[in-house]
């Protein structure tokens, strides 16, 4: 694989270039990370995976290719090259340096995150699947957001749980009957689909030190409800109000989101069950029990 590294960063910088040095860097489960330091001076942000899913990588240039044209949103890394063929096993994109957050960057997010939501299209979802993780996230088109929402993301989880034996019939039934209530339980009134991020917890954002934009990566996107990824950023960990705040005067979100959020992390709770086990099962227990009294 080296031979192949050294030959896509000759086609990405039109020249011979080699490797300095390299630079593990932690916080990712699916794949390896790190920084490469390159005999031009640059450096080059790579992640590798010894084997991942039909499509992994070039669905995710293809999702950072696609926030990158959104007018006045958050800074996106640019994808560079990545290994030839259907299952590339390494992706090499932009370097950008973080910096620890300044007092403007709750502002400067909200702002950034709101623009990139005004980007629409005319129905929910994708014209192609990704992933959530290293779980197939399905993407097909739907005009209404409700029956998106329900059955290519809280039922296709719910169906691989029950395939694999995650998920207690007591609780699949529950689930069967929160689908079934949501139209009651979120509110879509005027929201148009909105371009969103699609993974928006906190390790997936920060503050670039060259020009202080918030910064945003690894996403899993598609066109949904926006208060997914308003409702994302709650989940582990959470932004300052001052972010909420500006997010909502900048896009006001329809009156009742702080009742409804966990319904949207429903979503990702039942993703974690799949790919981590059964340490989230009370989490999702509690999500739907809270909505099914």
């Amino acid at each position: 694989m080296k031979e192949i590294l050294r030959q896509v960063l000759e086609s990405v910088y039109g020249q011979a270039v080699e490797i300095v040095s390299s630079a593990s860097v932690g916080g990712g489960s699916i794949n390896q990370t790190e920084t490469l330091t390159l005999s031009n001076g640059e450096k080059v942000f790579m992640k590798t995976n010894a084997n991942p899913p039909k499509d992994f990588f070039p669905a995710e240039a293809k999702g950072l290719d696609l926030l990158r044209k959104a007018e006045g949103g958050p800074r996106i890394p640019k994808p560079l090259g990545m290994e030839p063929g259907t299952c590339p096993r390494f992706f090499l994109m932009e370097y950008i340096e973080e910096s620890p957050p300044t007092k403007e960057f709750d502002f400067l997010f909200a702002s950034a995150l709101a623009s990139m939501h005004r980007v629409t299209q005319s129905a929910h979802g994708l014209d192609h699947d990704n992933y959530i993780g290293a779980t197939v996230q399905k993407n097909t088109p739907e005009k209404d957001g409700l029956i998106f929402f329900r059955d290519h993301r809280i039922r296709f989880q719910q169906e691989l749980a029950r395939a694999n034996g995650k998920l207690p019939a007591p609780l699949d039934k529950r689930l069967d009957a929160l689908c079934d209530q949501l139209e009651s339980l979120l509110d879509t009134t005027g929201e148009k689909p909105a371009l969103l991020h699609g993974d928006l917890w906190s390790g997936n954002y920060f503050q670039a030190k060259s020009d202080q934009r918030p910064c945003v990566f690894d996403p899993a996107v598609y066109y949904g409800l926006r208060e997914s990824d308003l409702a994302m950023t709650e989940l582990f960990g959470s932004l300052s109000g001052s972010f909420y705040k500006a997010y909502h005067e900048a896009f006001p979100l329809n009156p009742g989101y702080e009742e409804r959020k966990d319904l949207y992390n429903l979503y990702h709770m039942l993703n974690h069950l799949n790919l981590f086990g059964g340490s989230y099962l009370s989490s999702v227990e509690s999500i739907v029990n809270r909505f099914t009294r």
